[in-house]
């Protein structure tokens, strides 16, 4: 019995016991709560330099912050991060008085950072002028005489307003300095670059245009553009222009083109095609560029011939008779344009007999047109040519010759023809199926030439049949041998057949962007296209072509197209090429047809996309040339790469850079 009343006594003290420790426990926490995690003290700011911010506990002297507002967290950091301010300014007022001029400066510079930033401080002007500064080719130390021109016109313009003084301190106090522009350029290409590589991600497909060219301090240029559809949108950008400084075998070009796609993680695995000039390097069968990069992707990917390139070597195989015509134009050119004196005394010669025309015009071979334009300009000064050569006792008696002017007439005549189909190619926004179109077209036409110089009509050759009149009406038994000229025409129809093979064997894929219900495409073609499924192709399109609703609408995309042709060529016959550019381009009005599609059509849809994308030509990269031309020049030898680069891609591409948004991340410099 006593046993039992112990051990009752013994459990009743244990709980007494245990009950006591968990209330020490409740009051040790609530006094560690209420204690040391107690809220910001004024009296901190004076005695140990800190203010509370946001939540937090901050240092006036050095700026961290300190989240548990602990006074002996804040105390241990004065003691050992401030030791040397404790000394110098006692505890009392002194070190009273430094804290409150340490909290002066910071809520000054606060306050004027948030007036900087609610009045719209000069960044962002100094940004609108660096761009300016960049897309017309000026060089970054154009910033500051463009702000003294800016000084002197607002002196005078606003003259008569009373606050002409603020606004002529904030154009003072703009930055446009050369660093300044050089950084503000490099910040705004770095911008567009990321939205590039966003967009070629989010994108279906993309295709490269690539070219290399040699730039004015001989650094070999290496220009890489892609076309891919971003939303509504066909895009044409320019990603790089890689510098090659040693050699530019296929091997280098590939190796320089991996770099850069790897630091800039392009989706290669969508990559559908490329299209370059020709050149061993690019397309050799084992190590050019294209056969590289398809050993390093391990798939087929489609590789075009410049369609223009290809264009312009068929001008150029005009057999050796008519090579000899223009070797003898290049020679009579060379002698009186190359030559100071010849020149000055043959455009006084022009102005003297009324000519409209200023001179004549040097041949440059590599120049797709200049051919054309030279033979054009020397056949509309020949009298004067003539009389100029007698002048300097110079004997050409080709230029007399009848047989000889029959075949130039007939070259200028035909170089006339061949730089129209040239221009019509030429541009953004064609497809690939309207260049071959065209140069279909001009093969029909060379037929109908034929026929026309046989028959000695001349309808299609206006100054061959001019010269043929004037011959007759001088001599009426003369007899002109026009069947040569038709064995010139049919030689270069040959030309023009033996060409555009990778074109021609892939018309119906190219077709089918356009015409979907009426062409089969080839199944081989679409191996070409990642991840599209040739069972669900040809699901689709048979559904498609069943449909009468929307084989309607690309019947209608079609009127439009035809719509849109006619209105190109009434612009062009009236000359108005800026009203042509702000016409809705062909690839934009076929994009937006398929995208109104239903997603039961995707799997044409990815088809029509990857179709769009693809380069005919490398006219893009010879745009880029011509803008790196105007930026690299003899007084400007010596920009750095990474500077011609930004350049060049604010000068090539169509996004607008947001340089309000970079603004505001930046704190306002005011220019010194």
């Amino acid at each position: 019995m006593r046993k039992r009343v112990r051990s009752t006594a013994y459990r009743e003290l244990a709980l007494l016991l245990t009950n006591f420790r968990n209330l020490l426990r409740l009051k040790m926490a609530k006094r560690k709560k209420v204690d040391e995690y107690r809220t910001f003290q004024q009296d901190w700011t004076d005695e140990f330099a800190f203010v509370e911010r946001a939540g937090s506990a901050m240092c006036l002297i050095c700026s961290d912050k300190i989240a548990s507002m602990k006074r002996s967290n804040i105390k241990r950091h004065f003691d050992t991060r401030h030791a040397a301010f404790a000394s110098k300014y006692p505890a009392g007022d002194s070190r009273k008085k430094a804290c409150q001029e340490l909290l002066s400066r910071v809520e000054a510079s606060q306050q004027q950072l948030r007036v900087w930033t609610q009045q719209g401080d000069g960044n962002s002007a100094s940004f609108a002028a660096a761009l300016a500064i960049v897309k017309n080719g000026k060089p970054f130390t154009d910033g500051e005489f463009a702000k003294s021109f800016m000084l002197d016109v607002a002196n005078e313009l606003y003259a008569n307003f009373s606050d002409k003084d603020k606004i002529i301190k904030q154009i003072k106090d703009m930055p446009l300095s050369a660093r300044t522009v050089h950084d503000r350029t490099i910040m705004m290409s770095n911008q567009i670059e990321a939205t590039q590589v966003k967009d070629l991600n989010a994108a279906q497909f993309f295709s490269l245009a690539l070219d290399e060219s040699t730039d004015v301090s001989n650094l070999s240029q290496f220009s890489v553009i892609a076309r891919y559809v971003a939303g509504d949108t066909i895009r044409e950008e320019s990603l790089a222009v890689l510098p090659l400084k040693g050699t530019t075998r296929g091997e280098d070009l590939f190796k320089s083109f991996n770099e850069f796609a790897k630091e800039k993680n392009l989706p290669m695995d969508k990559l559908v095609s490329v299209c370059t000039d020709g050149a061993p390097c690019m397309v050799g069968k084992n190590r050019g560029f294209v056969a590289l990069l398809r050993e390093h992707e391990k798939r087929r990917i489609l590789s075009f011939h410049c369609i223009l390139h290809q264009e312009a070597l068929c001008a150029q195989m005009c057999g050796e008779q008519l090579g000899e015509v223009m070797s003898l134009v290049v020679r009579v050119v060379n002698f009186i344009v190359a030559r100071a004196l010849n020149d000055r005394q043959f455009k006084a010669l022009l102005e003297e007999v009324g000519n409209s025309y200023p001179g004549l015009l040097l041949h440059s071979n590599v120049r797709w047109l200049s051919r054309g334009k030279v033979l054009s300009r020397f056949a509309a000064c020949l009298s004067e040519i003539r009389t100029f050569l007698e002048r300097k006792n110079v004997e050409h008696p080709e230029l007399a010759d009848t047989e000889w002017l029959l075949k130039f007439y007939y070259l200028v005549d035909m170089t006339g023809h061949l730089n129209h189909l040239n221009v019509k190619m030429q541009g953004v926004g064609n497809t690939i199926f309207s260049l071959q179109q065209a140069v279909f077209a001009f093969e029909n036409r060379l037929e109908l030439f034929i026929a026309d110089i046989e028959t000695g009509r001349l309808l299609h050759f206006e100054k061959l049949a001019e010269f043929k009149d004037a011959c007759i009406a001088s001599d009426p038994d003369r007899h002109l041998h026009l069947q040569q000229l038709a064995g010139f025409t049919s030689n270069l129809l040959q030309s023009f057949k033996a060409r555009f093979g990778e074109f021609r064997e892939r018309t119906p894929l190219f077709k089918f962007i356009t015409h979907p219900h009426e062409c089969a495409v080839d199944i081989t073609d679409l191996s070409y296209i990642p991840g599209v499924s040739v069972r669900d192709f040809e699901l689709q399109a048979a559904d498609l072509k069943a449909s009468d609703l929307w084989v309607n609408k690309f019947k209608s995309l079609n009127e439009d197209l035809e719509r849109l042709e006619r209105q190109k060529a009434e612009l062009a016959s009236q000359h108005k090429w800026e009203e042509i550019k702000k016409l809705q381009p062909a690839d934009q009005l076929i994009l937006k047809t398929w995208n109104a599609l239903p997603v039961t059509f995707f799997t044409l849809q990815r088809v029509s996309v990857a179709v769009l994308t693809m380069f005919g030509s490398t006219y893009a990269c010879e745009q880029s040339f011509s803008h790196l031309k105007n930026i690299k020049t003899n007084v400007r030898s010596r920009l750095t790469d990474g500077s011609l680069n930004a350049c060049m891609k604010l000068n090539l591409t169509s996004y607008q850079p947001d340089y309000k948004s970079i603004s505001k991340t930046m704190q306002h410099q005011k220019s010194h």
